[in-house]
């Protein structure tokens, strides 16, 4: 499937990356923008903690986290922003926010989720990736990939704009991967 040399020897080491064109099931997008909001800026052992505490109390649905009170959010292990954030992402998809997003293009996919209170752009690509399942999205504001490119490019891997380039239409394949490295 892979042109490139590294996605051909990546795909051998770590198996099909879950992006098109390999079958991966689509997530719920509601519960994908959750847990994307929730893993900012930690790592993905806090964020899993927190996580299962959140769906430990609640079941994925803006209305079922609507009906909790944001005291049990906080206690769930959410900073007051991030539960907020949670509670403007319920309201918004009641709204219908998330209807018809697999019909938009990446740009307004983005344009659409930067609407919700704590989601930018690193969120927006991972719903991108993980709840659309696009194969091409490349997010250089990730600071794992950032630091799997710096090791395996050296310096090279700094300009990851420019690294990301020649993995077109695959970046999402090769972000994936990236990421594994570093596990």
């Amino acid at each position: 499937m892979f042109e490139h040399p590294l996605l051909r020897a990546f795909h051998r080491r770590f198996g099909p990356a879950p992006f098109a064109p390999n079958p991966a099931p689509r997530e719920d997008p509601f519960r994908v923008l959750v847990e994307s909001i929730v893993s900012q800026q930690l790592s993905t052992k806090a964020a899993k903690t927190i996580l299962g505490r959140l769906w430990g109390r609640v079941e994925p649905s803006p209305e079922a986290l609507l009906a909790l009170p944001l005291q049990a959010l906080r206690g769930a292990g959410l900073s007051q922003a991030k539960a907020q954030a949670l509670r403007h992402l319920s309201e918004k998809a009641l709204e219908g926010l998330l209807v018809g997003l697999e019909a938009l293009d990446d740009e307004g996919v983005k344009a659409r989720l930067l609407q919700v209170r704590g989601v930018g752009p690193w969120t927006a690509e991972m719903f991108l990736m993980f709840g659309l399942r696009r194969p091409d999205v490349w997010p250089v504001g990730d600071l794992g990939l950032s630091r799997a490119a710096l090791r395996l490019f050296g310096e090279q891997g700094r300009d990851l704009r420019a690294l990301g380039e020649a993995f077109r239409p695959y970046r999402s394949h090769l972000a994936w991967y990236l990421w594994r490295t570093l596990e």
